[in-house]
């Protein structure tokens, strides 16, 4: 079930194409946790080089999918609502399984701890069931403009 489609998602969070990752949200618990999905197509043009022949989503892309769910999981938190949130820090990223086209990733994000303008997110990204990559990421939040 859809939430939150690609249009509000852009609303929310400054990211775009090509580099806007979320496809929609399924679940979300504001400042608790939250459930989106990345459809990974051939059609990412970061396919063409990586790898031609043997086609693997980028690790940092992976990351960078995980912030943008845990963007807007914080960015629905009532404290934060208008803000920009920053990735601050990546903690024990574990790297379990390629990512291709063709696979769905499912992205969970739960809120582990947040204190004034700077939180921690436990981070995980499965596709078919099995974790491709788990990872806690630290963020800042900043008024929309400011610089970190």
């Amino acid at each position: 079930m859809k939430i939150m489609g690609a249009q509000e998602i852009m609303e929310m969070i400054p990211n775009r194409y090509p580099i806007c990752y979320i496809d929609y949200v399924d679940e979300l618990e504001p400042g608790e946790r939250i459930l989106a999905t990345k459809n990974v197509t051939i059609n990412e043009s970061f396919f063409r080089g990586h790898f031609p022949g043997d086609p693997v989503m980028p690790s940092a892309l992976i990351i960078e999918t995980l912030a943008q769910a845990a963007s807007i999981l914080i960015l629905k938190s009532p404290e934060f609502a208008g803000k920009t949130a920053y990735l601050g820090a990546i903690r024990d990223a574990d790297f379990q399984q390629k990512v291709r086209p063709g696979d769905v990733l499912k992205l969970e994000i739960q809120m582990v701890k947040k204190r004034a303008n700077v939180g921690i997110v436990q981070t995980t990204a499965q596709v078919d069931g099995a974790t491709a990559v788990a990872a806690e990421l630290m963020f800042v939040v900043e008024e929309t403009g400011e610089k970190v």
